[in-house]
């Protein structure tokens, strides 16, 4: 399911393979706008069928002065539409149109300062002549000689065409990554280049999807039947909301209840779908089954597969009871669907694999309906609050699909996951007391294949140990601990220790990611 976006103003963002071409997309959406990521590879098609009013050139790892190092489609340039090109963006379009690029011996890797020697419409209202100000820098190479036509309007130290521009052709380029929040500024020029630059009107709202989200639902399902896998997070019960609101009691969810959730998470779902929204829901508890075939795992990559399979066995089984059901919806996000760049062999699709989804289609015979599509994470949150989904539901931090099955390393039984469903419940409430839920990207307990001797009265225990974790991200891609003063971890440690049985040591992990990941397996 595709909604048609024919309507609205577009920016198209060229992707050489940087890591962060989603940010730049994000950015883009932050303001109102709609726009789309293309491999470069498919830019020149991408380009006729979207009729952008402007194009961004991404970051890429290769250098532009290679044999067979990536372009830009020269049909771009020669269209009359605004381009703005970021780091291997800015060389290639310098190389494209005439100028020149040196490699090696000018890299510049992390913070930066940039010094403004011309005033410019990329600029207007954010960065003024004769002054300093930070960015983030991540090249090997750099501009020598600029086209004809282009002028410099800021350098660096190692990138004397820091930020060029050809305002007669409203060609802007930079070094430095704007769409990354080490660039303070940055999100503000990428406003000024799509509002006022391209001239795109910010009519991109959820209100707007919304409405055209739930027209497309009705013209692809028509009097069909739906079934909608409830994992209890945001995507898939943002996703139901929606087509439930577009069909109603043709829809029907199911919520496969593991066992493996947070404490009281498996009520909420149902309480909110069943009782609030009133949708048509079967609740399968399934804890027994999920639970008796993971004691005694241990390894990781068992879990997921196990919890997986089972997934889909309970989901096919059920469905077949309802019967009848012609469409099958996921929560699919738009970086599911990105083709990304891969220099060693071509675009590849990456498509990720859920736990709850994964392999349904395929065995069930199914089509799909996948009204998130086209939505980052964040816009699937502004979409439920859109829709009337509690603040507190909407905005809850990631949980991952195997649930707590990945915060219980090593063997798992259900005295451990009791305990750990306790501490984490604890943690949390310190923390929304605290007032620092909001700030705090990603929370939660995990509990230890380790046992340690306390002491709690008069008597030794033997028990096990639990880590917290807290992390700040803009995107999970990097993450940084949260630095919580040593007395909230203190109460929180206490409280843990007293309230559940099982417990006699808390940890807290600074690790950051890198080099670690955000959960622990």
């Amino acid at each position: 399911m595709t909604i048609d976006t024919s309507h609205h103003d577009k920016i198209l963002i060229v992707d050489f393979g940087s890591q962060v071409t989603q940010l730049i997309a994000r950015r883009v959406r932050e303001e109102g706008v709609y726009c789309e990521i293309v491999p470069f590879t498919k830019a020149d098609a991408a380009f006729d069928e979207h009729r952008p009013k402007g194009v961004i050139l991404s970051g890429g790892p290769e250098s532009v002065t290679t044999d067979l190092s990536p372009r830009a489609p020269q049909k771009i340039f020669e269209s009359g539409v605004p381009v703005f090109g970021i780091c291997y963006g800015q060389q290639t379009m310098a190389a494209q149109l005439g100028g020149e690029v040196e490699g090696g011996h000018h890299a510049e890797f992390g913070r930066a300062e940039v010094e403004i020697v011309s005033d410019s419409p990329l600029f207007r209202g954010i960065w003024h002549p004769g002054e300093k100000y930070p960015v983030w820098m991540s090249h090997g190479d750099r501009v020598t000689k600029l086209p004809e036509g282009f002028a410099t309007i800021a350098m660096s130290r190692n990138a004397p065409f820091a930020a060029v521009a050809d305002e007669a052709r409203k060609y802007y380029a930079v070094q430095f990554h704007p769409e990354v929040h080490h660039t303070p500024h940055g999100a503000l020029l990428i406003r000024n280049f799509v509002r006022d630059i391209a001239g795109c009107s910010g009519d991109w709202t959820m209100g707007t999807y919304r409405e055209e989200a739930i027209a497309k639902i009705r013209e692809q399902v028509g009097t069909e039947k739906v079934i909608c896998g409830l994992s209890g997070g945001v995507d898939s019960s943002v996703a139901a909301v929606l087509i439930h609101e577009a069909i109603g009691d043709q829809l029907t969810c199911v919520f496969v209840d593991h066992g493996l959730m947070r404490l009281g998470e498996g009520e909420e779902v149902v309480r909110l779908f069943r009782d609030h929204y009133n949708i048509p829901l079967v609740h399968v508890e399934a804890q027994d089954l999920f639970i008796g075939a993971l004691e005694g795992v241990d390894d990781p990559e068992v879990k997921r597969k196990t919890i997986g399979r089972l997934f889909i066995d309970v989901f096919e089984a059920e469905a077949k009871k309802i019967g009848g059901a012609a469409f099958l919806a996921q929560g699919t996000l738009y970086p599911d669907v990105i083709e990304s760049v891969s220099f060693s062999g071509g675009p590849s699709v990456t498509i990720k694999s859920h736990h709850n989804v994964g392999g349904l289609p395929e065995r069930m015979n199914m089509r799909l309906v996948e009204p998130l599509r086209e939505l980052f994470k964040d816009e699937v949150r502004l979409l439920g609050k859109e829709l009337g989904l509690p603040e507190a539901f909407v905005g809850r931090h990631p949980f991952p699909g195997p649930g707590l099955a990945i915060r219980c390393p090593g063997i798992i039984t259900r005295e451990k996951l009791e305990a750990l469903r306790k501490a984490d419940a604890i943690y949390l409430d310190e923390i929304r007391q605290a007032g620092l839920y909001d700030t705090i990207w990603q929370a939660f307990a995990v509990i230890l294949p380790v046992k340690t001797v306390g002491v709690m009265g008069d008597g030794r225990t033997y028990d096990h140990v639990c880590a917290l974790r807290a992390v700040t991200s803009v995107d999970g891609m990097t993450a940084d601990f949260y630095p919580f003063d040593m007395a909230f971890l203190g109460r929180v440690a206490t409280r843990i220790i007293n309230e559940v049985k099982g417990i006699n040591r808390v940890t807290y992990d600074i690790t950051s990611k890198p080099p670690g990941t955000i959960e622990w397996e």
